[in-house]
This record gives structure tokens, C-alpha cells and sequence, in this order.
């Protein structure tokens, strides 16, 4: 999953980003409503988490952008206490859910989990391919009941797959989901390395991950 974090205090933006970047998510962090309408001008999210309050803007005027450009991105929105026209706003302008500072982080991923439930339409997370389960709120995967132990890369990938299963997904779109801005160093090619551990511990189950060169990766069952 890929997060955008708009936050101009540097303490609580790097802790959330740090509990996603934890659970294998690409996070980018905008400080400024310049920042973030330049990142979903760029990229699309499967998550924005907005804080209201903005050195140049509000957050809602991110909210009210993805919005207009019909994106259903699930949006968190972060307001102060107090706050409650802010919040109403926020609401009626199509936030899914909004959280009061100080907030617990463990909370905050559990508002997520829950919310991506609700925009997704699903009461039970869990996605079956085959012998493989794998449920990504709870980023746990098993094959033919044994759990699946994987990293929080492979757990990036093998979402990303299954959200696409019978469809070929480009090298690109997979590192988009995995990667965000600020790792500037790191190339495709890391797609493929990541490629080849899942492949490996997939091995035997009749779950195999096809290459069509040059097009992309396809979660197929053995034949």
C-alpha cells in the first residue's frame, strides 16, 4: 500500500510514517499543502492521512482535490481538540474518518485497518488464491493452513499481486506500491530481487509468479 502523510510536525510525521513503513507500506510525507497537492498530482494513494492545519493551507484543501479528481483514496483526516467545525467540514467534504492529537499510534492502525474494510466493501479481509490466504490489515499470509512467514517487502509485493490476480502488473506499478519518494536510491531492479524471495518461498504450493518480459509479473496457479 502506498500512504501520503501530510504533516508539518516533524516528530508526528515521522512516527507515522515509521509505523507504515514497519508493515512493508510506501510512505511519503508532504509538510505543506503545496507539498501534497504536488504529490497527488504525481502519484495516486491508497491512503491519505491529512492533517488539517497547514504553514500555507489546510489539509482539507488535499481532501477537497482528491475529491474533485473522483479519487476514492481512503482519507484519515489528524485535526486538533477542539476543532469540531474543522472536523464537521472535514466530514462533509469527504473525509472517511479523523483522529484528535494526541492519538495513539496502535489506534490510528487500527482506524486503518477498519477503514479500509468499510472503503473496500469487505467485512472479512482475507483474500484466497488458491492454497494461498493472505489478509492485508493484518499483513499475515498462509499456504494450505501453515503460515507463510514473509518480510515487510514480500508481504508489499504479494498485496499488490493478489489485488491484481490474473492480471499482469507492470514492474512499475509494483514499485510504486513499494517504494516511496525518498528512496530516491533504490532502482527496479530491486522489484525483481523481491520477486525471486516470494517466488522461492511459494515454491511447490501450485502459486507461482509468471514474467512476461518486458510487460510485467502475473499470480497464476500452476497448471
Amino acid at each position: 500500500m502506498r500512504v501520503l502523510v501530510v504533516e508539518d510536525a516533524e516528530d508526528v510525521a515521522e512516527a507515522v510514517a515509521i509505523s507504515f513503513a514497519r508493515r512493508g507500506d510506501a510512505v511519503d510525507r508532504a509538510a505543506t499543502l503545496a507539498d501534497a497537492l504536488g504529490c497527488i498530482a504525481a502519484q495516486s494513494y491508497d491512503l491519505a492521512i491529512l492533517d488539517i492545519e497547514l504553514p500555507d493551507g489546510s489539509g482539507i484543501e488535499v481532501l477537497h482535490a482528491l475529491r474533485a479528481a473522483r479519487k476514492s483514496t481512503p482519507i484519515l483526516m489528524l485535526t486538533a481538540r477542539g476543532e469540531i467545525e474543522e472536523r464537521v467540514a472535514a466530514l462533509d467534504g469527504g473525509a472517511d474518518d479523523y483522529m484528535t492529537k494526541p492519538f495513539d499510534l496502535r489506534e490510528m492502525q487500527a482506524r486503518v485497518r477498519s477503514l479500509v474494510r468499510r472503503v473496500q466493501g469487505q467485512a472479512d479481509s482475507t483474500l484466497v488464491f488458491g492454497p494461498l490466504q493472505f489478509d492485508p490489515v493484518r499483513q499475515s499470509a498462509s499456504l494450505s493452513g501453515r503460515p507463510l512467514v514473509l518480510t515487510r517487502r514480500e508481504v508489499s509485493l504479494l498485496d499488490t499481486l493478489l489485488a491484481h490476480q490474473g492480471w499482469l502488473v507492470p514492474k512499475e506499478r509494483i514499485f510504486e506500491r513499494m517504494f516511496g519518494f525518498d528512496d530516491d536510491e533504490v532502482g527496479l531492479n530491486a522489484v525483481e530481487i523481491q520477486i525471486t524471495r516470494l517466488r522461492k518461498k511459494l515454491e511447490g504450493s501450485g502459486v507461482v509468479i509468471r514474467t512476461q518480459r518486458g510487460l510485467g509479473y502475473q499470480l497464476a496457479l500452476d497448471d
